[in-house]
């Protein structure tokens, strides 16, 4: 599981089941386990302290790279 935070302020946003060792390109809905703090409007996702973090693209979410850092495991597949 990883730990998504914003890279400005440093909050947790989300815990992420990530499968395969490559970059957080895209975060699917259905693998995300616990929402800390989340603010979706006008087709983007942000943290509560104004930074853009990702797309909302339906089904998943396409993340902005220098947005988010984050921390744990890859599920190797």
């Amino acid at each position: 599981m990883l730990i998504i935070k914003c890279a400005a302020c440093r909050t947790k946003l989300w815990r992420y089941k990530k499968l395969g060792q490559g970059e957080v390109l895209r975060c699917h809905r259905d693998r995300i386990d616990k929402i800390w703090r989340l603010d979706e409007r006008d087709g983007k996702v942000w943290c509560l302290c104004g930074k853009a973090v990702g797309i909302d693209k339906g089904s998943f979410i396409k993340m902005n790279k220098n947005a988010f850092t984050c921390a744990g495991t890859k599920i190797n597949t």
